[in-house]
Formats: C-alpha cells, structure tokens, sequence
C-alpha cells in the first residue's frame, strides 16, 4: 500500500504552465489520476491551450477566487467553493481575467491521466 502526505507549496513548479501550476500526480507518482494545484494571477491561464480531452473528466475545485471558463456556447464564472467538471470532448480554457481583483487557486483532477489535452480552435480554423 502507498500513502502520502504532499504540501502543494512544497512541489517543484511545472515550468511550461504560465501559471503556478503543482504537479500532484508526478509527486506521489500517480498511475491513473491527473491532479495539480493552480495559483492564477489575473491574466493567466490554467491551461497551457485552449483544449478538450477525448476520454478524460475534469474537474476544477476552486479554493479562492474565481475561476473563468471559456466554452464554445457560453463562459462560466466559478467561485469559491464550487466545482466546475468538463465531460470528454468537451473544449474549455480555464483562466483568471485580466481584470481580476485577486489571485485564483484551484484544484484540477482528469482521469484517465494519459490522454494529453487536444487544442481546440474556437473559430474553426483548427
């Protein structure tokens, strides 16, 4: 049997993210399940793209602020405390506006971890 006890602010920072992302999945090495925790500043992007997964659930758990999440039909404004889930093939960018008054913190977990985010072009020009 594995456990562990992880601290978020004590993980290595995922360089190709804009924002604050750490990995929880590589940390305590994680076979199935994508998990991360993100510290937006307004401005930034969860996301590395625009994208959607072909079999992957998403979930985002905001923990302070608020969450924006682009979708093709609308965009969404999560606050704290809620959970926003995105259901395979379904395109999203999750970000903090520019105009944001504070930071957003959020934890984001997809199963299955192996299928990698596909970018989506929302004009069609893909």
């Amino acid at each position: 049997m594995g456990y562990h006890v992880l601290d978020p602010e004590e993980l290595a920072d995922s360089p190709d993210h804009s924002c604050d992302r750490r990995s929880i999945t590589e940390a305590a090495e994680l076979a199935q399940l994508a998990a991360a925790v993100y510290d937006l500043a307004p401005g930034e992007q969860l996301a590395t793209q625009y994208h959607y997964h072909e079999q992957r659930e998403e979930i985002f758990y905001v923990l302070d602020g608020e969450l924006s999440v682009e979708t093709p039909e609308e965009t969404f404004t999560v606050p704290a405390g809620e959970v926003f889930v995105a259901e395979p093939e379904s395109p999203i960018r999750p970000y903090n506006p520019a105009d944001a008054p504070d930071r957003t913190r959020v934890l984001g977990v997809g199963a299955p971890k192996f299928d990698i985010g596909r970018a989506y072009d929302p004009d069609g020009d893909e």
